[in-house]
């Protein structure tokens, strides 16, 4: 279609962006010259973003390269996992709340280090010291701008960092749009689970996971020029045939954490979704004089057809033991369904599982899909998927 200018956009989930690479990896196949002009993307989907926006390559390529990624983790490459390191973490947290936060106590930033995963990304995006070259060239080419998001923890506001071809930056209440030129401690600070993983300062502030403030996460590629929108969320929605989960006695901190967990970082791209159907219904009933530039931006969102925590749970045992011990002891054995562990479980037979679950459903939506990507303008295809309005 003249004029469509397409965005991909991938929210946050943890281990769970691996499902992400399957969906992309089955639209490769039918589209392996696709161009993507916008690419945006929080939390784990800033890795699948900045991976995509800095490889060279058709999309296909890229794409082909990114499941390898996947499919090939563990949780040693992610972070360190081996006794004496965890149970030094544990004892600083231990001793710093159990001395009130004394200023002779450590000042523990998180549960588990996460230099392997630094080291992995630098490697993988064949980054320098300071910035993600792939990125700068292909804005030479096929790309126009892509986008990242973290939380700045001083005042809570959602801050996107853009390097685009053209200059660009917005201002909404907590919500910023900033000229950046990104590296890996971009994508370090929008991966960052809180507490979990350390924050990652940024200038003079101290970020994290771009999740915890983003109330609107399709905004930065409507703020970029979109018109057309894929969304890949990575939050299995319970239908009404689903039955509920039957009572298991007192929940366990596991159980809590995920519906946390779930409520910060996955369930705003739904609500802003539903935000986005009724803003285009809005401007559809405005006389095209009234509309004051505005436009319907067509969004088609992607998302598990199954339970990803029920798969977590059945991939437990995989964990290193040290690691698996840490986890265990928040009660992730205690729920059929760890929403927590399914975000921190990097291992390769769950993260190859979640690659094959995301081709799948893909293939089985390849029809609406295909007709949104070739620019067909189809009023239904907002109402399709495991969503509805």
């Amino acid at each position: 279609m003249n004029g469509s200018k397409l965005a991909l956009v991938m929210g946050g989930g943890g281990a769970r962006a691996a499902y992400q690479a399957g969906v992309l990896r089955a639209i490769a196949r039918r589209f392996p010259n696709l161009q993507l002009p916008i690419l945006t993307g929080v939390s784990a989907g800033a890795i699948n973003t900045a991976f995509l926006a800095s490889r060279e390559g058709s999309f296909g390529e890229r794409v082909l390269d990114l499941e390898d990624l996947w499919r090939g983790l563990s949780t040693e490459r992610v972070l360190r996992s081996d006794a004496l390191t965890l149970f030094k973490s544990a004892a600083r947290w231990m001793l710093r709340l159990s001395t009130g936060s004394s200023s002779l106590a450590p000042h523990p930033r998180a549960l588990v280090d996460t230099q392997p995963l630094r080291e992995l990304l630098t490697e993988a995006l064949r980054a320098d010291s300071l910035a993600l070259p792939g990125i700068a060239r292909n804005l030479r080419a096929d790309l126009e701008a892509v986008a990242i998001t973290t939380t700045d923890y001083a005042n809570g506001a959602s801050i996107t960092h853009v390097q685009s071809r053209a200059p660009c930056g917005w201002s909404r209440p907590s919500r910023v749009g900033v000229r950046a030129e990104l590296s890996v401690e971009h994508i370090m600070a929008s991966a960052a689970l809180p507490l979990f993983f350390p924050a990652v300062q940024l200038g003079a502030s101290w970020h994290g996971d771009g999740g915890v403030g983003l109330t609107a996460p399709l905004a930065p590629a409507v703020h970029l020029g979109a018109n057309r929108i894929l969304a890949i969320s990575t939050r299995y929605e319970r239908s009404s045939r689903d039955p509920l989960p039957p009572p298991t006695g007192y929940p366990p901190p596991a159980q809590v954490i995920g519906l946390l967990m779930n409520a910060i970082f996955l369930d705003m791209l739904d609500q802003d979704a539903l935000n986005l159907e009724r803003v285009n219904e809005l401007i559809a009933a405005l006389p095209e004089d009234r509309r004051r530039g505005l436009h319907p931006v067509r969004l088609l969102m992607l998302r598990p057809s199954r339970n990803i925590a029920a798969l977590a749970a059945a991939h437990e045992s995989r964990l290193p033991q040290p690691y698996r011990f840490l986890m265990r002891g928040t009660g992730t054995k205690e729920t059929r369904t760890p929403e927590s562990l399914s975000m921190v479980l990097f291992e390769r037979p769950y993260t190859s599982e979640l690659v094959a679950m995301g081709e799948e459903d893909t293939e089985k939506r390849m029809g609406e899909i295909a007709a949104f990507l070739e620019g067909e303008d189809r009023s239904a295809l907002q109402f399709t998927g495991f969503w509805r309005v």
